[in-house]
């Protein structure tokens, strides 16, 4: 038995580590990569996700999976078994040639989607998203015969294991409820005070991505392990001992990107966290987009959004810009960041409003996998639903469903774990802080070092020892609860 565990330990090592590599390829397609090598990128990734597919899915593994007794494991490996038959569960219910497809599809899907977004004209994409569409409806439509689930369980479970649709269609119905009173009163009381200053741009680039570098190193982000690029869409990736973030830059508005570099930054250190002895197997891996998601938000929303983290922030930025006045003073930038306005784009989305977005976008992912909405009615269904949430409306196609990049390159089933990541942030963020209170202190000296050695000790360095609930109940003393979130709300916009 322990022989079978020690060769199921070597197979997924050898999965993790071809997963490594599809993840600097995919690194490189979004920072580097020049448009005309998108068909042979594609065809290397599906390549490499075929070899994962076949390894996972070989019948020596599942010979494995079946003999190995976890009765005789330590607590580590048996979790390790579990992380690993979940694999396993999900690779051998979708044949070999419909992994390949759906892989090259969503290559040539991003790829155009650049275009299209850049022209703002959706129906340049729509044949390939069309067919992106399809082959993860059969990938769905697969994984849910096997596994007894509803097929957008099957893609949400991806990324939120143990979790189900059902249990986020309350929370997010409740949200809907809440969210039209509390936004009413939160825009009245701020239009009641007279807006902050705005700053006035150009801002030099490179001083921005010198300032961008400093708040990563602040956060706790080592640079001779990591790299910050720029790409269309930012975004963390690579592995803990090598970790690549990125953000997008605009000379008329720094704060977009900085923000966008705490964000990622967040994410970069929960890798980092990880444990070390377990990097290169399951159980060593994050727990699933809801926690991740959560790291990343304590990081951008709760610790740099606060008045604290101003209280530092806003003398470094004038200094690197050259500011001065009214404009540049902290209770100023707080003001800049908290305030709540519907808005069209997501990324630039208030977290008051922000879960609007991702409810409007689980909607639509839904019935487009159902088929009770085809890929051609996409934008009229979004600026529906839109107007719907938040009274506002698209202009063009840049503005509504040609925004993000996840339908577009595979992420279907991703989107709920947004805000679950949010709530889930509000919760950790409140328990960290009561347990110690310097944390706060610290931030107001640019110092998040106790912190991050609360997130590493009570989040990062279990890996996927416990599920996700079990991790909330660890950190926090209960199950993942939106009543913090709401909390948080009421606390930040109208105390």
């Amino acid at each position: 038995m322990k022989n079978a565990y020690q060769e199921l330990e070597q197979r997924f090592r050898r999965v993790n580590l071809l997963r490594q590599a599809v993840g600097m390829l995919q690194w490189d397609q979004s920072v580097t990569m020049p448009p005309g090598g998108a068909n042979a990128r594609g065809a290397q990734l599906a390549e490499l996700k075929v070899i994962i597919h076949e390894i996972v899915t070989d019948r020596r593994t599942e010979q494995l999976l079946l003999d190995v007794d976890i009765s005789r494991l330590g607590s580590w490996q048996a979790a390790n078994v579990r992380e690993m038959q979940h694999i396993w569960s999900h690779a051998n219910a979708v044949p070999r040639d419909l992994i390949a497809a759906r892989s090259k599809a969503c290559t040539a899907c991003e790829m155009k989607w650049r275009t299209a977004r850049a022209s703002a004209q959706y129906k340049q994409v729509l044949p390939d998203f069309k067919n992106v569409v399809d082959l993860t409806r059969e990938v769905a439509e697969a994984k849910a015969s096997a596994l007894n689930v509803s097929a957008y369980d099957t893609l949400f479970g991806q990324y939120a294991p143990g979790m189900t649709i059902d249990e986020i269609d309350p929370i997010f119905d409740d949200y809907l409820s809440f969210l039209p009173n509390f936004l009413g009163r939160v825009v009245a009381r701020q239009a009641a005070g007279p807006p902050p200053p705005e700053l006035k741009g150009p801002f030099e680039l490179e001083a921005q991505r010198q300032v961008a570098r400093h708040l990563a190193e602040i956060v706790g982000l080592d640079f001779a392990s990591a790299r910050l690029d720029e790409s269309e869409h930012p975004f963390s990736g690579g592995v803990p001992d090598d970790s690549r973030i990125t953000t997008r830059y605009s000379k008329d508005d720094f704060s977009e990107a900085m923000m966008a570099v705490l964000h990622e930054t967040g994410h970069a250190m929960y890798e980092r966290g990880r444990p070390s002895e377990w990097y290169e197997q399951p159980v060593g891996c994050s727990r699933g987009m809801v926690i991740h998601e959560s790291q990343s938000l304590i990081v951008e929303m709760q610790a740099c959004r606060s008045r604290e983290f101003f209280q530092w922030a806003a003398p470094m930025f004038a200094h690197a810009f050259g500011g001065s006045g009214a404009a540049w003073g902290a209770d100023e930038f707080y003001k800049r960041a908290t305030a709540v306005r519907p808005s069209l784009i997501r990324i630039d989305a208030d977290e008051v409003t922000y879960p609007a977005h991702i409810i409007l976008r689980t909607q639509l992912e839904r019935a487009l996998l159902a088929g009770d909405l085809l890929p051609v009615d996409l934008p009229g269904a979004w600026n529906e639903k839109i107007l719907q949430l938040l009274d506002i409306s698209p202009s063009n196609d840049a503005e509504g469903c040609l925004q993000d990049i996840h339908w577009y390159d595979g992420a279907w089933g991703y989107f709920p774990t947004y805000t679950l990541g949010a709530m889930a942030a509000a919760q950790i963020f409140k328990a960290a802080v009561g347990e110690n209170p310097m944390i706060l202190d610290s931030i107001t000296d640019g110092q998040f070092r106790p912190l991050m050695r609360w997130l590493l000790s009570n989040i990062h360095e279990h890996g996927c020892l416990f599920s996700t609930q079990d991790l909330l109940i660890r950190a926090t003393g209960r199950k993942l609860d939106p009543e913090a979130f709401k909390s948080h709300l009421h606390e930040r916009y109208l105390s």
